[in-house]
This record gives C-alpha cells, sequence and structure tokens, in this order.
C-alpha cells in the first residue's frame, strides 16, 4: 500500500511540472456520435518583477539574452500577460484513434494562437507534432516560470515526428534541430537526416526514472564543399518520494554535436552545435547540464518547491582556432538558476504561486551578469 501511494505522489508531482496537464485530466468529456470528445485548457495570468534588468520574455519567463556586464542596466520592472492560457481537444474514435490538437498564445512573441500539438495517435504509433520523444518531466521540478531551468532533460518543447511506443521503450525519428558558427558566408546548414531517438522512462516502487539518447547530422553546402558530422545527446532523469511530503528529482545532460538538446544552453535556449574551422571541416562542440530540486508538500493544498540548474558548453576548440576567437567570446559558456516557490490550490482546478529567481551567466570572454525576479501566476482550469 505504502509503495503504491508513494508511486502516485510521484506521477502526481511529474504532471504538475507540465502545466496544463492537470487540465487535460480535469477536461470537460461528452460524446459526440461514437466519438469520445474532452475539451481541456485554462486561463492563466503571469507577472513579474524583475529587480535588476528587464530579463523577461513572453509569459514572464526569465531570458537569459543580454544578462551580462548588466550593472548600469535600468532596474524595477513590472510586466503580466495571459499569453500562457491555452486551449486543446482530444477525440478518441470507437477503433481507438486518438487525436490532439492544442494551442497557446504565445506565438509571434505573444498575443497570437500558436499551435503545439497536433498528433494522431493508434496502437503505440504516433505521428504529427507534439513533446519531442528525446524529452522527460520526470527529474522536473515545479516552476511557475514557463521556460523553468537550464540544465532539465532534453529538448523540452514539441516538434514533427513519428515515434513508436511499446510499454517503456518509445523510439522516434524527428524534425532534426540544429546550429553552426561558420566563417565561411556562403556555409548554409543543411539538415539531410532526420533525429533518431529511444527513451526508456518507467517507475519501480518510489521511484520514477527516465533515460534517453540522441543521434542526428548536422552539416552544410556552400556549393563547394559538402561536410557533415554526427552529434549525439543523451540524459538521465529521477525523481524519488522520501515521504508522502517530500519528493527530491534531478537530471544530468551531455550533448557532443547537438547543443539545442541542451536546455537553456547558448544566448537563451540551445546553443551552437558544431563549427565549421579552416579546412572547412565539422568540428562538434560538446555540453553538459543538470538540474536537482526538491518539493514539500505541505497539505490543504500548499506545497513548496526549490531547485537549481545549469548548463555549461566547451567552446575551448573554437577559442583556439583563429577564425572564431573573437566570434565566440560573447557567446554564453556557463547559464544557471536558482527558485524557489509556493504554489497554493484553494479549490480544485484553480492553483496560484509567487516565484523568486536569481539568473545567471558567464560569457567566453569572462564577462558575466546575474539577475534577481518575482514571479506570481494565477491559473484557472477546465
Amino acid at each position: 500500500m505504502q509503495s503504491n501511494k508513494l508511486r502516485m505522489a510521484i506521477r502526481a508531482t511529474a504532471a504538475a511540472t507540465i502545466l496544463g496537464v492537470s487540465a487535460q485530466a480535469n477536461a470537460v468529456s461528452f460524446n459526440a456520435g461514437d466519438y469520445d470528445v474532452s475539451l481541456y485548457g485554462y486561463g492563466r495570468l503571469n507577472a513579474s518583477y524583475d529587480i535588476d534588468s528587464n530579463q523577461a520574455l513572453s509569459t514572464r519567463s526569465g531570458s537569459y539574452s543580454g544578462l551580462v556586464n548588466n550593472d548600469d542596466a535600468p532596474d524595477g520592472h513590472f510586466g503580466a500577460d495571459a499569453f500562457q492560457s491555452r486551449i486543446g481537444l482530444v477525440t478518441t474514435s470507437p477503433q481507438g484513434v486518438k487525436v490532439n490538437v492544442e494551442g497557446d498564445f504565445r506565438g509571434s512573441g505573444g498575443g497570437s494562437l500558436r499551435l503545439r500539438h497536433a498528433y494522431g495517435e493508434y496502437n503505440g504509433v504516433l505521428m504529427g507534432q507534439t513533446w519531442s520523444n528525446f524529452t522527460s518531466f520526470v527529474g522536473n521540478t515545479s516552476t511557475l516560470d514557463f521556460d523553468s531551468l537550464p540544465g532539465v532533460a532534453g529538448y523540452q518543447s514539441r516538434t514533427a515526428q513519428a515515434r513508436y511506443t511499446s510499454g517503456p521503450l518509445s523510439i522516434s525519428l524527428e524534425d532534426p534541430q540544429s546550429s553552426f558558427l561558420s566563417g565561411d558566408a556562403n556555409a548554409i546548414q543543411k539538415d539531410a537526416l532526420p533525429a533518431l531517438t529511444a527513451r526508456l522512462q518507467d517507475s519501480a516502487d518510489g521511484l520514477s526514472y527516465s533515460a534517453a539518447v540522441l543521434v542526428h547530422q548536422v552539416g552544410y553546402d556552400d556549393g563547394d564543399n559538402d561536410e557533415s558530422a554526427a552529434g549525439f545527446a543523451t540524459f538521465v532523469a529521477a525523481k524519488m518520494a522520501l515521504s508522502d511530503m517530500i519528493t527530491v528529482q534531478g537530471s544530468l545532460s551531455y550533448t557532443d554535436g547537438a547543443n539545442s538538446y541542451l536546455y537553456r544552453s547558448g544566448d537563451n535556449f540551445g546553443a551552437a552545435s558544431a563549427y565549421v574551422d579552416v579546412d572547412g571541416d565539422v568540428e562538434t562542440i560538446s555540453g553538459y547540464g543538470g538540474s536537482v530540486g526538491a518539493g514539500i508538500n505541505l497539505g490543504g493544498g500548499r506545497s513548496i518547491n526549490i531547485g537549481y540548474g545549469m548548463v555549461e558548453v566547451d567552446w575551448d576548440d573554437a577559442e583556439d582556432d583563429a577564425l572564431f576567437a573573437a566570434l565566440v567570446a560573447d557567446q554564453s559558456e556557463t547559464n544557471s538558476a536558482v527558485m524557489a516557490n509556493y504554489q497554493w490550490t484553494p479549490v480544485q482546478n484553480v492553483m496560484m504561486g509567487v516565484e523568486y529567481q536569481f539568473l545567471k551567466r558567464e560569457n567566453v570572454s569572462g564577462d558575466d551578469g546575474d539577475a534577481n525576479r518575482l514571479l506570481f501566476a494565477a491559473q484557472y482550469n477546465f
């Protein structure tokens, strides 16, 4: 009985990190002919106060862009929006074919409808756009910041794909994500092959865990030269219930030639995966990251969550290349964040919370900067 309680607590906490999953669980459901239909979503207010420089993106998430040498930047910035609000529809046919379409309003900088999910699934075969298979929320700490901590597991976004799932194992072919640096103005990045991923995700007693690997190709074609290199990424993530009140969770990631999958590296999200050296060869760039956190259930719909995340990109080889020494100086080498929040569910389908964040960035040149932020959120699910 105790292990079942722990397992349920872990799964519930993991689901809470994907704001909106609870909305789908409490969806408005009805039958349309022989189809089962669920309509779900939420309205959400996000507000932020940047104590130091203004680091707010749409949904008031914290940005690493511009977070260097910001000591003299204007401080004290307030803003609020409802762009994270979303709506989704799930239908299931009598034959068991599931279709999910979902959008929010973060598109085009905020305020425009953005497609999040659009896929069909039958007998373990999924095709369309949804969370990358190279993603896991098992080790995530619940944050009010929509973009979460750096270093959490995998791509943490949605992409077009074909996926097959059997039990805890899933494999996919996905739209590849990569970028590179080049001193050749004619070198145009070329994605010749899809990204291949495999993920194992399961739970046992008080532990939930996930591990995944991804391989893809990063290359270019300048008309005379057609060069490429293989890149790969991997992560492990886990969540453990220490008691009915306390969970601890975290993740570790490593990439080489696939830094688009190293979450919140680079200027804000993915760093460059490779560079083209003086001989025209594609040289991969590696990176690593991780996150750790704890959730404390205080009862009565109240919880406290604390977390830390960090990513670091290895620019040493590119920096040693005379062609790139100046170019990489302004690239982000390390991004990190510390957060703590208090969340309260006064009634079912309503969540309110406050969060403190400390963001820090250091560039290859050694220039750095940091910022303190406060967040507030109110979410109403249906």
